[in-house]
């Protein structure tokens, strides 16, 4: 049995559980109470679902708790995401709990960003980029995407 994700949202803080099997679906998770679109946990366990099975682009931040540049590009990955909803998942990995999926994509420093399509890797950036170099290395892949 599949368990409910649980994923606070961004904009108002909420705590709310999501179920796999809606994101498998390709469903966009939002919060319960604001409708804002919620940014995406994966794990090892549940890339595939998440990410490779996703109908839209990816960008996955690769990141840890501890790293000072990773909260650093947060917010406005979060904006972004709040921006970009239905055109664009954003996703987070935690790579210290995780290291497979980081592993599989040859992540030596964080953050790193991806940008995935059917879960191939289309372009990554690597370290605290400007808001703006995102946005043009997300238009390559899902066209009409500027805010």
């Amino acid at each position: 049995m599949n368990h409910p994700l649980l994923i606070q949202c961004a904009a108002c803080g909420t705590w709310n559980r999501v179920p796999p099997e809606r994101m498998a679906r390709g469903r966009e998770p939002r919060c319960g109470r604001c409708k804002a679109a919620l940014p995406t946990e994966v794990t090892d366990a549940t890339f595939s679902t998440a990410v490779v099975g996703s109908p839209l682009p990816v960008l996955l931040d690769l990141w840890a708790p501890w790293c000072g540049p990773c909260r650093m590009i947060a917010p406005v990955l979060e904006e972004l995401a709040l921006k970009m909803v239905g055109r664009v998942r954003f996703a987070k990995l935690n790579v210290d709990d995780n290291p497979s999926t980081a592993s599989r994509f040859s992540v030596h420093s964080i953050p790193t960003m991806l940008i995935l399509r059917d879960g191939q890797e289309v372009d990554r950036l690597v370290g605290v980029q400007p808001r703006s170099e995102i946005v043009r290395r997300l238009e390559r892949v899902a066209p009409g995407v500027s805010v």
